[in-house]
């Protein structure tokens, strides 16, 4: 069986324990280099999708069942975001940033759907993954939100034909968020408010996908998007590789995604990411690489895409004892 992880921004702090389990892996493992891409763009690649960025909001909202209008209307992430002004600048920060519970996301999206009723739909997929219903095609190129966490943004229209109509709606999205009562309530306790979304994404639901893999196991609703759209098994992410090994089969290759460290980064959160890199070390690394050893897997992939850089190891590979050790900072 091959294990194939991609873990994006696993480089991306400078601030990093030591991780035995991860380092054997990637110093005994064979290395590969590629274009570096965000999570999105390498799982579109991996899928067979044109280059450029897909279509976010459809596929997301391929994984929240059907709907009638799936395929038939052009959809976009309309993301949940913390918009913090500076100057005449906006620093972004990600809902997975900002602890936007269930019944928030609900609130903020029913008042939306009333809003905007007859003109666009809102669908909250996850808290922080909303979609939203074009009225017509568009093309959106910006990027996702974690890619631009605790980044400058300029808010301004971007260029085309529809720059003007589309600033408009984000100015009536961002007052009705602005007015909305749940926003209260998340200042007086110390909460960012949820002040504007991020409109990324855009187009219509592929006619089909491929996939590598025999199963993808995550909690991404765009990754779990590409499962249905491929026919491919996919199973929500467990606590540990432990428990994932216990239902895994024996034979295939499967995907999963540890999409944990780039949320952590969206504040800036360097000694938060060494421990959530020291969780992932203790909870997927450490059991994977056991696994290795004893044969219960074949094969074990680390996909760091955002920096191009993936690893295969092999059993045998572990005998390569001249091949030393690591630490992370080191292939940063």
């Amino acid at each position: 069986m091959h294990c194939e992880l991609v873990v994006p921004a696993l480089f991306a702090a400078h601030e990093i324990p030591r991780l035995p389990a991860l380092e054997r892996l990637l110093a005994r493992g064979r290395a590969a280099h590629a274009a570096p891409l965000s999570l999105e763009a390498w799982l579109a690649e991996e899928f067979g999708l044109d280059e450029g960025m897909p279509p976010a909001g459809a596929i997301t909202l391929q994984s929240a069942g059907s709907r009638d209008d799936l395929r038939t209307a052009s959809w976009v992430r309309a993301d949940p975001v913390h918009l913090r002004l500076g100057g005449d600048r906006f620093t972004l920060i990600p809902g997975v940033a900002c602890g936007i519970s269930p019944a928030e996301a609900e609130a903020f999206v029913a008042a939306l759907n009333r809003d905007f009723e007859g003109r666009h739909v809102f669908v909250m997929v996850r808290p922080d993954q909303w979609c939203m219903r074009m009225g017509s095609d568009a093309a959106l190129q910006t990027a996702p939100p974690l890619e631009l966490a605790a980044q400058e943004v300029d808010m301004s229209p971007p260029g085309g034909a529809d720059s003007a109509q589309r600033h408009a709606l984000l100015n009536e999205i961002q007052m009705a968020l602005h007015r909305h009562s749940a926003n209260t309530e998340r200042e007086l306790r110390g909460a960012p408010p949820i002040n504007s979304v991020w409109l990324w994404g855009a187009g219509r639901l592929p006619q089909s996908a491929r996939g590598h893999w025999h199963s993808l196991t995550t909690d991404d609703a765009f990754a779990a998007g590409f499962a249905q759209l491929a026919g491919i098994r996919q199973r929500p992410l467990p606590a540990s590789a432990t428990d994932w090994l216990e239902r895994a089969p024996l034979e295939g290759r499967h995907l999963v995604v540890l999409d944990s460290l780039r949320s952590v980064l969206a504040l800036g959160g360097a000694e938060q990411h060494a421990d959530r890199l020291a969780t992932l070390e203790a909870r997927w690394f450490a059991p994977l690489l056991e696994a290795l050893r004893s044969d219960r897997v074949g094969m074990v992939s680390v996909h760091a895409c955002d920096s191009g850089r993936s690893y295969e190891t092999v059993r045998t590979d572990l005998r390569r004892f001249w091949r030393r050790t690591r630490p992370l900072v080191a292939y940063a």
